[in-house]
């Protein structure tokens, strides 16, 4: 798995622990809908560390907490 995959597969992962929607996570992060989908859909491969930051603070979690989840533990290499 690469890490666009691994970032989208958390980002549903966290928001089907709390039971929210898109929509609920772009509200409570003030990350325009558009950009949270552009993450999840494939437009957006590469989403900024600011972006990830308020998706994790409307989350109420801290960055560490996001990246320390084992869907990162074997992330396959991205140069090749």
């Amino acid at each position: 798995m690469d890490m666009y995959t691994a970032v989208k597969y958390r980002i549903l992962q966290l928001c089907g622990e709390k039971g929210w929607t898109i929509n609920k996570l772009s509200y409570s992060s003030a990350v325009p809908p558009s950009s949270l989908k552009g993450i999840l859909y494939g437009k957006s491969k590469n989403p900024g560390i600011v972006t990830l930051k308020k998706l994790c603070d409307g989350l109420g979690i801290s960055i560490t907490e996001f990246f320390d989840a084992e869907i990162f533990r074997n992330l396959e290499q991205e140069i090749k």
